[in-house]
């Protein structure tokens, strides 16, 4: 059995996982993408070392801070993890918020090699260009894609000119079903007052137990372009660095930041995940005993 213990940010995931890996001799398996990172632990709300000691936990902090970690790469861990767990006669825990990156490996995404490809040709492009140029060749897909979003508009034309295929036309190719049986998606049922009051208090928390200090060792060593950096917690310190902007204001902004993403990974999950909602840890350990 796979139980998936998902959604926003503050929903005290992680002792949730503890407990229910307890109740049904199960391991945890990281859902985070940047939980998965080493030197961020802070910022990204990783399990203390009290917690990972009370149960196996897999995937966290295993990958260097200042390498790109990809999709397909999670994909492939993940399931290796769960293979693994499973022939031992035991269940998988799944805990995070990383919606795609747990859809990715829980359902048949396939992943095709790419040819390296010298995006530079595109620097000249203004994000309007650019989506005019995707929409001549994959209507479809920029439909998705917000005009300004110039990553996701250079990913998919990238894709295009290496594949002599439209991103569109590869999702439509796969079916997206599960390729594990008996997996079951779990979402803690919080009023949203309630979760941005959470989120506003852990920042504050996280400031007291020192992220300023996590951030900028961070920064100093790598720079602010490791793709990392981009975490919610430590993108908006930059401009702090910078003299740009007060601490106050930075923190603010992280607060802000953290309650935007929560609101887009409850979007996320409820239509892309099969989810059931509990109350508290006693109504989802009930839940999963049904």
């Amino acid at each position: 059995m796979i139980i998936v213990i998902t959604g926003p940010t503050c929903l005290g995931k992680s002792q949730t996982a503890i407990e229910v890996a307890k109740k049904f001799n199960a391991e945890i398996v990281n859902g985070d993408a940047f939980q998965a990172y080493q030197e961020m632990d802070i910022g990204v709300a990783k399990p203390t070392i009290d917690e990972l000691a009370q149960a196996k936990h897999h995937l966290y902090s295993y990958r260097p801070v200042d390498k790109p970690f990809s999709i397909a790469a999670y994909q492939s861990d993940l399931r290796q993890e769960i293979s693994s767990i499973l022939s031992e006669d035991k269940n998988v825990v799944i805990v995070g918020g990383s919606g795609l990156y747990i859809r990715a490996a829980l359902y048949d995404y396939k992943f095709n090699d790419e040819e390296v490809f010298d995006t530079s040709i595109f620097d000249n492009d203004t994000n309007e260009s650019l989506y005019q140029k995707l929409t001549s060749v994959d209507p479809l897909e920029a439909k998705k894609i917000h005009p300004n979003n110039r990553k996701r508009l250079i990913r998919a034309l990238v894709i295009f000119e290496t594949q002599n295929k439209r991103k569109s036309e590869i999702v439509m190719e796969q079916k997206h079903e599960p390729i594990f049986d008996d997996v079951f998606f779990y979402v803690r049922d919080m009023p949203r007052d309630e979760l941005y009051e959470r989120i506003n208090k852990r920042v504050d928390e996280m400031m007291a137990e020192g992220l300023l200090e996590e951030v900028k060792t961070i920064y100093l060593k790598y720079g602010p372009d490791i793709q990392s950096m981009q975490a919610i917690g430590y993108k908006e310190f930059v401009n702090f660095f910078n003299n740009h902007c007060s601490l106050e204001e930075t923190v603010n902004l992280i607060k802000q930041h953290t309650r935007n993403y929560a609101k887009r990974q409850m979007t996320f999950i409820r239509h892309q995940f099969p989810v059931v909602f509990y109350k508290d840890n006693e109504d989802l350990i009930r839940l999963i005993s049904c």
